[in-house]
């Protein structure tokens, strides 16, 4: 594989990953003890922390992209096996 196409499901892992992660943590306003502010939603987070859904986005990525490169390099699961009506 080269490193471009390897670069480029990296990003698409770390996407994913992005809004797998997001939910995670958040707290509301009221959740957190501080008061609504008017017009804002009940249910938008108090804080958002970007370095830490960041930090975690990436975590989550690398684990999954070295999951799917170690399937590339050994072949564990292939089309073939996927083949489940033939």
């Amino acid at each position: 594989m080269r490193w471009q196409s390897a670069l480029a499901i990296y990003l698409l892992f770390w996407v994913l990953s992005a809004f797998l992660v997001l939910p995670f943590g958040m707290r509301t306003a009221e959740e957190v003890g501080q008061p609504h502010v008017p017009g804002q939603a009940e249910s938008a987070p108090a804080q958002f922390a970007a370095g830490k859904v960041a930090l975690r986005t990436t975590l989550v990525s690398v684990v999954l992209f070295g999951a799917f490169y170690l399937n590339y390099l050994y072949g564990w699961v292939t089309p073939e096996k996927l083949d489940f009506f033939n």
